[in-house]
Order: structure tokens, then C-alpha cells, then sequence
């Protein structure tokens, strides 16, 4: 997120023609699309296919935000709405080892695709985790609700401490995992986004908007489709990241011959020159003339051949600085 998922999967609110608010399910199918653009992005960026930080950007870190608490908040509405008159533990329990399930299979999947970057508790193991603690407030006034949520919204900012370092508490996100992920949703703050829905569904049903709400049908073409995808988003989550991923790294393997790995170099430098100086202009031109003076001297093969070499890295170093003190020259003397 990122990458961002959802409430989807067995809300226990049933279809439009059962009962189900269709303004919840469109909703719900904007957010899928919005997750699909940013993985798509995500995927480009990865290899090297375009030059967009989609991972640190901050326009692409604040869409990856809203995409996360969107589909958290609709979790809280869908809660709501299936187990304020009571709790009917049967749905609940079912959904909860559907979405559990689905979570293990993400982390297994990343894994293999990602290596020590694997999603270690992501979007759905928060949905998991957001859901057993939430699920009471459905049958509290809304107050408990907003209380709650802005109790673990604002927890980051005041319980954090270096005692949850490491991956036995990441859940809790109040300290510093021990390996970077490729999706990261822990308990602080995002389970208040959840409450935040109960109390949102709360706020509505003892309001005037929830009649008009029942008679958004929302009958055209691409209301209808977002609706679908918006009743089958756990399957759409599960499978359009290794479908679109797929696609990109087999463009890779059949497509143009593209010097990906030339751009992506140019692109993670300037990143990280960037974070450092703040000059974004100058590490963009001093990066590309560290790469032209890796491949003048003939060491950019080399150097991709074996990265760790001390003498290789020695020598990209001396040619970074170089270019750093001097951006936008051709040779490096």
C-alpha cells in the first residue's frame, strides 16, 4: 500500500434485491477500482516500466491512505447494518474464517513473490482483527463507538514506544517492524476507521438519509458493475494483484527490450538522494550521470553481475559524488 483490501467478503448485509443498500455496494466497487488503478501503478513502478514512486510519493501515499480507511470504514458500516438488532454469530463467524483464510493465503503468497517483504499483517488481517473488536459496538449507542475509534486513531501518536519493536507486536503498529512489507495495516490507527463506520452506520440509521439511502438503485450500466464488484470484492481482491502483477512481469519477459533496469537504478537513487538533500532537480541529474559514468568505464554490467562487489560500490560511490558536486555532466574525469 500497498496495497491496499476490504470489507467485502461476507458482510452479512444481503444484495441490493434481498434488502441490500446499493449505495454500499457502489461504494464499495469504487473503492475496488481505486485499489486497482494503485496496484496496477505499484506493478509499473516495480518494474521499472514508468518512473513513479508510487511507494513513497506523497500524492500516491495519500491515495493509498484513502483506499485503506474507505474500504476500513465500510467494514464498520456493514457491521452495522448486520448486527445492531442482534448479533447473528453463524454470518459473523463465517465471514471471519473466510477473510482469515484469505489473509494466510496473501501472506503465503507474498512470500514467494517478495521474499522477507511478504505481507506480515495487511488489509485483511486488519479487517480480521477490526472486525472482533468492533462487532460489540454494534449493540452499543454511537457514542461508545466514536469514543473508541478516536481512541485508537490517535494511539500512534501517544503509546508508541521502541517495547513493540519487531514482528510480535506489529499488529499493534505502535512500534517499528523488524523487516519492511509490501502491505501494512496494523491495529493503530486503522481499527479506528472501522468504528469510525460503526458509528457513521449509527449516525445514519437514527437520521432522515436512511430512507433516500434505500432508494438508490443506481440502475445503469456502471452502476451495476461497480455494484458486482462491489458484492464479490474479496475474490476480485485475492485475484487481480497476482493477475495484473503477472501480466507486467510477462511484458517483461516478452515485450520490447526496454533498459528497465537503467531507469529503475535512476529512479531509486534520485528517491533516496531526494529523502536526503532535498534537491530533487539536482539528484535527478546526478543520478543519471552516475549511470553514464558506470557504463562509460564499462562497470555497469559489472556491477548489476555482482552488486555487492566492495570495489564496484567503491567506485559507483566515487562517481555519485562526483556528480553530485558537478549534476548534469556527460564524463566523469
Amino acid at each position: 500500500m500497498t496495497q491496499p483490501s476490504i470489507n467485502s467478503p461476507s458482510s452479512g448485509v444481503p444484495s441490493t434485491h434481498e434488502g441490500r443498500l446499493a449505495v454500499l455496494d457502489l461504494a464499495r466497487g469504487v473503492a475496488i477500482v481505486a485499489m486497482a488503478i494503485y496496484h496496477f501503478s505499484w506493478d509499473l513502478s516495480w518494474f521499472a516500466f514508468v518512473d513513479w514512486d508510487v511507494g513513497g510519493a506523497p500524492g500516491w501515499r495519500a491515495f493509498a491512505v484513502s483506499i485503506a480507511a474507505s474500504f476500513l470504514i465500510l467494514v464498520g458500516v456493514s457491521l452495522d447494518l448486520a448486527h445492531h438488532k442482534e448479533i447473528r454469530w453463524r454470518s459473523f463467524w463465517k465471514r471471519f474464517a473466510l477473510i482469515t483464510v484469505s489473509a494466510a493465503c496473501v501472506s503465503i503468497g507474498t512470500y514467494f513473490a517478495f521474499g522477507d517483504s511478504f505481507v506480515r499483517f495487511g488489509i485483511l488481517h486488519c479487517i480480521a482483527l477490526s472486525s472482533l473488536i468492533a462487532l460489540p459496538f454494534t449493540r452499543l449507542p454511537l457514542l461508545y463507538a466514536l469514543v473508541a475509534s478516536a481512541f485508537i486513531l490517535t494511539l500512534p501518536h501517544w503509546a508508541s514506544s521502541s517495547v513493540f519493536d519487531g514482528d510480535i507486536w506489529l499488529w499493534t503498529g505502535l512500534g517499528t517492524p523488524a523487516m519492511p512489507s509490501v502491505d501494512y495495516v496494523p491495529l493503530a490507527p486503522w481499527t479506528g476507521a472501522t468504528l469510525l463506520g460503526v458509528a457513521l452506520s449509527k449516525a445514519i440509521r437514527q437520521s432522515a438519509l436512511m430512507e433516500p439511502l434505500k432508494q438508490m438503485e443506481f440502475g445503469g450500466l456502471a452502476g451495476r458493475a461497480l455494484r458486482w464488484m462491489g458484492r464479490h470484492s474479496l475474490p476480485i481482491y485475492l485475484l487481480h494483484q497476482p493477475l495484473l502483477y503477472g501480466l507486467v512481469w510477462s511484458v517483461t519477459l516478452l515485450g520490447p527490450n526496454m533498459d528497465r533496469t537503467s531507469r529503475s537504478f535512476q529512479t531509486k537513487c534520485a528517491q533516496s538522494c531526494t529523502t536526503s538533500i532535498g534537491n530533487e532537480a539536482l539528484c535527478v541529474a546526478a543520478c543519471r550521470c552516475t549511470l553514464d559514468g558506470l557504463k562509460s568505464e564499462n562497470i555497469w554490467e559489472p556491477l548489476l553481475s555482482s552488486p555487492q562487489d566492495p570495489d564496484l560500490q567503491t567506485r559507483m560511490n566515487q562517481l555519485y559524488s562526483a556528480c553530485l558536486a558537478a549534476p548534469g555532466t556527460d564524463t566523469i574525469d
